[in-house]
């Protein structure tokens, strides 16, 4: 079958499942997608707007590069600073703003480096590795965000750095976990989310055993999902075929990727270096459990254990300062178009908040495809 042939069936089967969301849906019924990638797709292709009346969709905090607090923005920060140090992190990471400081003083690491600080873009963990090789005589620091996914490459380069006995390589950890956040979102208060969307690739790694926990404590449906309009359009009449019968379950609309055990080896390297902690979110505070922290054999490699201007600094987030909005849409409690300062004093080339820098975030998602309502 062509290309163009492909594109029309695909179509013909999204505005098919939309008829029959429509056929389905009896009462109002909101949903959260949970991952960045899906809020992207839906705004693209207005997935949103073929839904039937009283079918909300909300987005959730689903871009680690969001959710980074501006608490460790600015470790970060006071690292690159330092003459010593190489501070090296994926490419949106150097864009997120960190906290309000007034003058001159840069407030992200694009700043920074601009001043004179050494922060370079990795596209892999085990860059950092064969950085501190080549500059023995300087700190390698990696800045390692990201959930479940990127948390395994993180884990690798941890243990072939304790391997390798390579004494100038650290880590300043952000890794997040996703479960506990959907559990910090059914759980605060004024919620309205009555059923998920999960992150295909999140579960692609780690299963669908912590969603069925999950599921079990707060009797919500959730829907297994990928990443192009008609994986999401299945997993949304999953889901509200869930909530209409009056049934809550883990719902796995990705099969061709996911499994009930996840991926078993990636889930032991990440098992063997990281234990769940709690950590800080981005609009959030801090959620138990929503972090991966290094376990005792491996904590050596804390960037906080080797630089004492890192020890007892701020651990909430920080909210941006002005009329930006962006804690209340990364917990889904407003739209990006609902922010004043969306498309005007806050653009992809001036970000004031990280959704409008990560090439995940809503806001970004919302301005790149030209959605203004």
């Amino acid at each position: 079958m062509s290309a163009p042939a492909v594109l029309t069936a695909e179509v013909a089967a999204v505005r098919e499942l939309a008829r029959e969301l429509v056929a389905i849906t009896t009462r109002p019924w909101t949903l959260m997608e949970v991952c960045g990638g899906q809020t992207h797709a839906i705004v693209r292709w207005g997935l949103d707007q073929l839904l039937p009346p009283g079918l909300k969709l909300i987005h959730g905090p689903g871009c680690p590069v969001c959710v980074t607090p501006a608490a460790t923005i600015d470790a970060a920060r006071t690292l690159a600073r330092r003459p010593e140090v190489i501070l090296c992190s994926y490419g949106d990471m150097l864009r997120v703003p960190g906290s309000a400081t007034g003058g001159d003083e840069p407030g992200d690491l694009l700043g920074v480096r601009a001043a004179g600080g050494d922060v370079r873009l990795l596209t892999s963990p085990l860059e950092a590795l064969a950085l501190a090789r080549r500059h023995p005589d300087r700190q390698v620091v990696f800045l390692a965000v990201g959930f479940e996914t990127t948390a395994p490459a993180t884990a690798l380069l941890v243990r072939q750095g304790m391997a390798s006995g390579v004494a100038n390589l650290s880590l300043l950890a952000a890794h997040v976990r996703v479960p506990p956040a959907m559990a910090a979102i059914l759980t605060a208060e004024g919620n309205q989310v009555q059923g998920f969307l999960a992150a295909g690739h999140v579960c692609a790694v780690m299963g669908t055993t912590e969603l069925e926990h999950l599921v079990d404590r707060h009797r919500v449906p959730v829907v297994v999902s990928g990443f192009e309009p008609l994986d999401l359009m299945r997993g949304l009449v999953a889901c509200v075929r869930q909530l209409e019968r009056g049934e809550a379950r883990v719902a796995n609309a990705y099969g061709r990727v996911v499994r009930q055990q996840g991926n078993p080896a990636a889930r032991a390297l990440l098992e063997s270096v990281f234990e769940a902690v709690d950590r800080p979110w981005r609009g959030f505070g801090v959620i138990p459990g929503g972090g991966l922290g290094l376990r005792a054999p491996f904590r050596s490699l804390e960037a906080e254990a080797r630089f004492a201007d890192l020890q007892g600094g701020p651990a909430e987030a920080v909210e941006p300062v002005g009329v930006c909005i962006s804690g209340s849409i990364l917990q889904g409690r407003a739209r990006p178009v609902d922010c004043p300062a969306f498309a005007g004093a806050c653009t992809p080339e001036h970000p004031l908040g990280a959704p409008m820098v990560s090439s995940e975030g809503a806001c970004a998602a919302y301005h790149r495809y030209g959605r203004r309502g």
